[in-house]
């Protein structure tokens, strides 16, 4: 429904990888790659989903992902996001690459548990700043993000774009060809900019298109553990490092005195071939399990793809393209329609399973599918229709 409802470009960029897309379908091949092992004759009146992430109360183990430019999709997205997390009883990641700002987060939704996830630039002094702003608005988890030192190729962004920010003509064409999306996201103010970046930008060029180029150009190359060592020593919340995908990363994050890792590969959104973030997870989990927080992002799809982390040895998972299928759909209560899905697909297995509460959901429960990753139905690349042509259904 997002992809009918959204011009090709946006739908590209909310589903589409890099490169071939392998890590993308990689991402999913993992989650059917295990199968379940149920347990019959159980009491299973009653699930609880109920958990503590990062050290606090939360409904599911879930958070919302850290994901840019939401306006592109809903006026207001960031907003919008964060009400549906809040309602839910589940933390929301803000991005540095977000149409509202922090402060203005903050602002419109005092009651959200707020982590804010961090890109690294090259300029010392905005880093700083940054910082200094999630402190004052109450941000209590700050998550720096380490796998984007340069951007992945995707492919479909260099189609879609003749400069940043400027469609090609059959995108231009296709965008003109929805409008209640224009409607619901651009209107009155057109196209949204950076919220948290506005700020560093002169005023002739806090557009979307320069606060996009702003963050391509000054993404530093030189991040290391010694400039993550410095944000430790800076922040004095929760420390998320968001980008491991190896036990020896790991290890230096809790080195650094990271309080937690997220192992991710980005979505399937930078390079091209690197391990599904599920196969990746138990190597990490026996490094630093027991003396870290480590939560699983990519490829989380169904509330059965939450308990399969958590049965690995994941706290919990971040979840960003399903809750932004729904916003592009109707705003909070898609985003929230969406949350409530996974939580519902979550009880059914736990019931199915005979395990009844979170606890109970470990490696006994799973078992290898050795027929489901050798399924030829997988879906074909989302980008490989141009505007107008025929597009492939959505991710299983």
């Amino acid at each position: 429904m997002a992809r009918r409802r959204l011009p090709a470009f946006a739908w590209e960029y909310v589903h589409g990888g890099s490169e071939d897309e392998i890590t993308l379908h990689d991402n999913r091949r993992a989650f059917t790659a295990w199968g379940w092992q149920p347990r019959t004759l159980v009491d299973v009146e009653q699930r609880d989903s109920r958990t503590r992430l990062l050290d606090a109360p939360a409904e599911l183990p879930l958070a919302i992902a850290p994901t840019g430019y939401n306006g592109m999709l809903w006026r207001d997205g960031d907003i919008a996001l964060a009400r549906a997390a809040a309602s839910r009883g589940i933390p929301f990641t803000l991005s540095t690459v977000s149409c509202a700002s922090l402060e203005t987060l903050a602002d419109a939704v005092p009651e959200a548990r707020l982590w804010f996830q961090l890109y690294v630039l090259d300029d010392e002094a905005v880093r700083n700043d940054m910082l200094e702003r999630a402190k004052r608005v109450g941000v209590d988890t700050l998550m720096v993000t380490t796998d984007t030192v340069v951007l992945g190729r995707r492919e479909w962004d260099s189609r879609s774009y003749l400069t940043p920010r400027r469609l090609a003509l059959p995108y231009l064409v296709d965008a003109a060809l929805h409008p209640q999306w224009a409607y619901r996201a651009l209107w009155p103010q057109g196209l949204p900019t950076l919220g948290n970046l506005v700020k560093y930008l002169p005023k002739e060029q806090q557009s979307a298109g320069s606060a996009a180029g702003y963050i391509n150009q000054r993404m530093t190359r030189r991040l290391t553990w010694e400039v993550l060592a410095d944000i430790r020593q800076r922040w004095p919340g929760k420390l998320l490092i968001k980008g491991i995908l190896n036990a020896e990363d790991a290890l230096e994050a809790r080195r650094i005195g990271a309080d937690g890792v997220v192992v991710t590969n980005h979505g399937g959104r930078q390079l091209d071939g690197a391990p599904a973030t599920l196969d990746a997870l138990p190597e990490v989990v026996t490094a630093v399990g027991d003396s870290m927080h480590v939560l699983l992002d990519s490829g989380i799809r169904r509330g059965s793809d939450i308990a399969k982390a958590v049965a690995l040895g994941a706290e919990g998972v971040l979840c960003g393209r399903a809750t932004l299928y729904g916003l592009a759909l109707g705003g909070e209560a898609g985003a929230a329609h969406a949350i409530d899905l996974l939580k519902e697909q979550l009880h059914n297995l736990m019931a199915q399973l005979g395990r009844p509460t979170l606890e109970q959901i470990d490696r006994t429960c799973l078992r290898r599918a050795c027929y489901a990753s050798t399924r030829g139905d997988l879906p074909q690349r989302p980008s490989d229709a141009l505007p107008g042509g025929e597009t492939p259904g959505d991710m299983p």
